[in-house]
């Protein structure tokens, strides 16, 4: 079986000065590879291409045989890296916690061990005759969320 190790320091040396960053390998155990890379602006087709090309020539299938996809992460699925993290901040996602909690909100803030997601709820306030939306900063640790993704929106 081909070793993710060896696929992943492949990647490397593809990613090397460019601004795409490695999401995730996968190889099955019938040798099928799957990598999957992202880029802050989106990725494109003709770079997956050229990737799985450079992939291809390091490895050789006389000696062990593969399937190889090459794709980016993915819209709309899970974070699974820090710099998917990164490269929303500021944007709206949506963070299901562990506890159960489905929150959406802006990206405040992240780092290598927590997020901070701002939400806005709804307060009212003493003497007001109605609630108004006021933000809440809530801090998550990595351990507690279950999933964080990119919003889509169409408005």
């Amino acid at each position: 079986m081909i070793e993710k190790k060896t696929v992943c320091q492949i990647v490397e040396e593809w990613l090397d000065g460019k601004e795409y960053f490695l999401v995730e390998v996968t190889i099955s155990p019938e040798n099928k590879i799957l990598v999957e890379i992202d880029h802050k602006e989106g990725v494109w087709i003709e770079d997956c291409v050229e990737l799985s090309r450079f992939i291809e020539s390091k490895l050789d299938r006389e000696v062990e045989d593969f399937e190889l996809e090459v794709g980016s992460a993915g819209i709309g699925q899970p974070f699974k890296v820090l710099q998917q993290y990164l490269n929303h901040v500021g944007e709206e996602v949506e963070v299901l916690s562990k506890d159960g909690r489905k929150l959406s909100g802006i990206l405040k803030e992240a780092d290598d061990t927590h997020i901070i997601l701002t939400i806005q709820k709804k307060v009212k306030e003493e003497g007001a005759k109605r609630p108004k939306m006021v933000d809440e900063d809530l801090n998550f640790t990595y351990n507690e969320i279950k999933y964080t993704k990119y919003l889509i929106s169409f408005k």
